[in-house]
């Protein structure tokens, strides 16, 4: 029998909390959990990314960058755990606007075969994500507060960027957990074709 995981996801640095909760196989490849973050929090994935477990990072190879992360699609979740003993571990995307996210890997639950369940999918959800490309952390604060603040500097900019109908406390559901279960559906194993007989 397979196990699944609970991971938490916390958008470091952001307030309002940005917090995530997404079940996934443990056996998930590092390249599928990175498209399930993205899903999960919301994001565009129009960014780099890297997963760090202590000092070593997986992402997308640059062959002309030896010091580059190492290749996502060739390493498991399960296997990271275990090579490193890790229950805590990074998600950064976009290196320029450096959003830093903490997964903690909260309980185990077995995957039992014949069921409906499909994974990955979303648990929790609390707070929207942030605009993208708005200066990470620190902009986003400053933001938030200029739209709040008439005499500051960069209230029409936050005006401007922040759309009017943003709640930085709401977040859809519905989408996120459809974005997810995209995901989960478009990873399903599918049963293997009977070959006709020959007569």
């Amino acid at each position: 029998m397979t196990a699944a995981i609970v991971l938490k996801i916390t958008l470091d640095d952001v307030v309002p909390q940005v917090l995530r909760r997404v079940v996934v196989p443990i056996n998930i490849r590092l390249d599928r959990l990175h498209l399930v973050i993205q899903a999960a929090i919301g994001w565009t994935n129009s960014h780099l990314w890297e997963i760090r477990v202590r000092d070593i990072g997986w992402g997308i190879p640059d062959p002309d960058w030896h010091g580059g992360p190492l290749d996502a699609a060739k390493a498991r979740l399960i296997d990271v755990v275990q090579d490193t003993g890790a229950k805590t571990f990074k998600y950064i995307y976009d290196f320029g606007d450096g959003w830093e996210h903490t997964i903690k890997l909260e309980r185990s639950r077995p995957i039992v075969p014949g069921t409906a369940e499909l994974y990955p999918f979303l648990l929790e959800a609390v707070g929207a994500r942030p605009m993208e490309d708005c200066g990470g952390p620190w902009g986003y604060a400053e933001l938030l507060e200029a739209k709040n603040d008439i005499n500051h500097e960069r209230h029409m900019e936050a005006l401007e960027s922040i759309p009017d109908d943003f709640d930085p406390t709401a977040v859809d559901v519905r989408d996120l957990e459809r974005r997810v279960d995209l995901l989960a559906k478009k990873w399903a194993r599918k049963p293997a074709a009977k070959k006709p007989r020959l007569s």
